[in-house]
């Protein structure tokens, strides 16, 4: 059966070497590139990168490179976000921090039930030992509690700390789009090992669900930018439907 999806796997990474990076990477590259650096050189962040490596379970589409993207983007995201509504830069690289060491975190209880409600109290727990201060500490446990999706919201009440969970949930999301077809299915499929039939049979409702995600972003640059993603990851996924039912003579 592995050898099945490892096709299919590769057939839906060639479909998304098709479509173009999502605009997002090109309209805000100054912005990323900001983020870029800010996660490559930042000492608390190398040194949240060195614990969440070894803790992240890759074989469930959310380890180290997920929680990479996430972070780049949530960090690219922040920038936005802040020069849109005047934050100088000294403020905004604190906050680029703050939710970049948020996205490392958000899923290391990924396969435990409640895994954002655990999730949040373990990173609680642990940034006590990392130079932040209460508030940001709460902006990050909070960001992680409330980044799940059809869930209902938590109360955020400063500023900073709906930004820092409106842009860690946006980043995240966005791995909805081509990201899902190049990594994160795989490796929940190859976790789960369905039969293909049952494969088959709820790969409709996954698709349904991320289209849901369409009209959930939060940040006014996630709205902006995330209906792509989604719509990118509609279209390759309804190719590779076409592609599976072809090859695998399922008509």
């Amino acid at each position: 059966m592995a050898s099945i999806y490892i096709r299919l796997r590769d057939r839906a990474r060639h479909i998304v070497s098709q479509y173009p990076l999502p605009d997002f990477y090109s309209e805000l590259s100054r912005a990323f590139k900001l983020s870029r650096h800010i996660f490559n050189t930042h000492p608390t962040i190398s040194d949240l990168r060195f614990y969440v490596t070894g803790r992240l379970e890759e074989d469930f589409g959310h380890g180290i490179q997920h929680a990479n993207k996430v972070a780049l983007d949530a960090g690219t995201l922040v920038i936005a976000e802040g020069a849109r509504i005047g934050w100088s830069a000294r403020v905004a690289k604190r906050c680029v921090v703050t939710v970049q060491c948020a996205s490392l975190l958000h899923d290391l209880k990924r396969k435990e039930p409640n895994h954002a409600i655990k999730g949040a109290s373990h990173a609680a727990h642990l940034l006590r030992r990392y130079p932040f201060s209460n508030e940001e500490r709460e902006d990050i446990r909070l960001a992680i509690h409330d980044h799940e999706a059809f869930q209902k919201r938590v109360p955020i009440n400063s500023r900073r700390g709906a930004l820092v969970s409106g842009c860690l949930y946006d980043a995240d999301k966005f791995r909805w789009g081509p990201d899902n077809f190049t990594d994160t299915l795989w490796c929940m499929v190859f976790y789960h090992n369905p039969t293909l039939a049952e494969f088959m049979s709820s790969y409709p409702e996954g698709l349904a669900n991320i289209q849901k995600i369409k009209n959930t972003f939060r940040t006014a640059t996630g709205r902006k930018y995330g209906p792509q993603f989604i719509d990118m990851g509609i279209a390759i996924g309804n190719e590779l439907h076409k592609v599976i039912e072809a090859e695998l003579n399922l008509k």
